[in-house]
């Protein structure tokens, strides 16, 4: 089975493809669905860029999507665009896709000096975001959010490509509201989006989350053998991200007497900074049922493991949660950008499906909330129903189809 694809160049704010210039080619499939058999065999390939990054909770989302596509059309050109200096530059190279940078960054708060640049960074970073366009002539762009993401997109709505935004957290950013207006499509992850786009481009997709963290009820035996547990006892994780929390771990620190005289078991990624100060912290006192971590490789075991989950708020940490099913107290990051994390985590707290303990208080009540939880049969069954229901399954696959949808497919 064969189709025919035309791929259009739209103007700023047109969204049918009527009058658009074509470029076409074709597809060929053994089947009759183009996933995972389809090849190209006509003389063009599709070619998408995808820009932003900044953090993980960028660049991951962004590399499931690349993938995503690269199911699809394996032949597919992608090209990614970040930020120089930025994660990006040496996570996605090692993901197996090109990137270029941007002399790009952000609005650095109470930092003048910093800032005197920007204007500048803006107006170059856009001038190289149109020379990367002309240049690798793609059919599609992305925008994951991050630095990079802007410039390119903005870039893209001039010279009338089709574009998509793809946006984490429930309180859009200044950027992606501004181009909201410009863009084709908008793809997110909770409800009420529509006091930042325009409702007609809203598709609620989910987050993209790590593939292995799905059905991890089925790999329980195979985490307590990773993580040296018996499995007699309930096992709190707490995590704040690759790099860690400060606040969640002096929290922990301060209530560890709490936690050495409870029958619990605990799982305790700490990040670099604070690791060999609390994993001294635990052989000093000698125990063996609280694990300490600098990093932990296998996350979807730990959740396996896991009967509740200490975190921080951010919007892929909160996808991934939600895809577990995990019982969770949230500990927002206060200086995340516009307050995000508080927003993302009320979310979910006015949903009954997650427990806030503000960042002012973690070190009064964090311990207290986690060890009255884990010891409150109904409320772990309850927060676990209530936000295993608001998981979006399959996100990555969702937004490429949406991207892929902005090319023109019909059978031959």
């Amino acid at each position: 089975m064969k189709y025919h694809i035309n791929i259009y160049s739209f103007k700023p704010g047109i969204v049918s493809p009527t009058g658009a210039s074509v470029r076409s080619f074709t597809m060929e499939s053994s089947g009759g669905s183009m996933a995972g058999s389809s090849r190209r065999v006509g003389p063009l390939t599709p070619r998408f860029i995808i820009s932003g990054g900044g953090t993980g909770g960028h660049i991951f989302p962004a590399i499931a999507i690349a993938n995503a596509i690269k199911k699809e059309y394996p032949a597919a050109e992608i090209l990614f665009v970040g930020a120089k200096g930025r994660m990006e530059m040496e996570k996605v190279p090692a993901a197996g896709f090109k990137i270029e940078g941007l002399w790009i960054s952000g609005m650095q708060r109470g930092a003048f000096t910093k800032n005197i640049l920007l204007p500048i960074k803006v107006i170059s970073s856009v001038i190289q975001a149109n020379r990367i366009i002309a240049r690798f002539k793609p059919d599609v762009v992305i925008g994951v959010g991050g630095y990079a993401s802007g410039p390119l997109l903005y870039a893209a709505t001039i010279r009338g490509i089709p574009t998509l935004i793809q946006e984490q957290n429930c309180y859009a950013g200044a950027t992606n509201r501004i181009l909201g207006k410009r863009v084709q499509k908008i793809c997110v992850a909770f409800d009420g989006m529509e006091k930042f786009f325009p409702s007609n481009k809203i598709i609620r997709t989910g987050n993209p989350v790590r593939q292995d963290i799905i059905n991890i009820k089925q790999k329980r035996e195979e985490g307590l053998n990773y993580f040296g547990l018996k499995g007699d006892r309930k096992v709190v994780l707490i995590t704040g991200g690759s790099l860690g929390a400060g606040t969640i771990n002096r929290a922990i620190r301060d209530g560890f007497s709490k936690i050495l005289n409870e029958p619990v078991d605990v799982i305790w990624q700490t990040g670099k900074l604070y690791y060999q100060e609390l994993k001294k912290l635990a052989e000093d006192n000698g125990v063996d049922h609280i694990k300490v971590f600098e990093f932990i490789q296998r996350m979807d075991l730990a959740y396996s493991v896991a009967d509740i989950t200490v975190a921080r708020a951010g919007a892929i940490s909160v996808s991934e949660l939600s895809v577990a099913g995990k019982a969770s107290i949230l500990v927002p990051l206060p200086s995340a950008a516009e307050n995000h994390q508080y927003i993302n985590a009320m979310e979910l707290v006015k949903k009954e499906a997650a427990i806030l303990v503000n960042d002012s208080e973690a070190s009064e009540k964090l311990v207290d909330t986690a060890l009255s939880l884990i010891h409150d049969e109904s409320r772990i069954k309850s927060l676990e129903e209530n936000i295993s229901g608001i998981a979006l399954h399959n996100a990555a696959q969702n937004i490429a189809n949406e991207i892929l949808s902005l090319i023109k497919i019909k059978k031959d």
